[in-house]
């Protein structure tokens, strides 16, 4: 709120939707596209729900170690390759039906030993 009363273009924000439940989250996500479609607002946040990063984010940065390992469009960044080299997981990915963007629809560790 204090972001918007100041009128700055650029909202940073660090984990917005942490232990928020499910509805709240995706309430501060709709408003956060809006504000950014409607509104004009640059919006820079950190998420760690790569789902939810995929869905409403025109552009990822990630991040591993502190360093920028891949960046870009979802379609892009939400790979297979790069998730496992990421997080160490093999992921099953899907298109959403509604936006078409990749998401993650379950995971397994990958054995250090493979």
């Amino acid at each position: 709120a204090m972001a918007l009363a100041q009128k700055t273009d650029i909202i940073f924000l660090d984990e917005p939707t942490t232990y928020l439940d499910i509805s709240y989250q995706l309430e501060i996500l709709e408003l956060l596209k809006k504000l950014n479609e409607e509104e004009g607002y640059t919006i820079v946040m950190v998420l760690h729900d790569i789902n939810q990063a995929s869905l409403y984010s025109d552009h990822i940065v990630a991040l591993a170690d502190g360093k920028v390992v891949c960046q870009g469009a979802a379609d892009k960044v939400i790979t297979a390759a790069n998730i496992a080299s990421i997080f160490n997981i093999r992921p099953t990915i899907q298109p959403d039906a509604k936006t078409n963007k990749p998401v993650i629809i379950g995971y397994e560790l990958i054995n250090r030993g493979e």
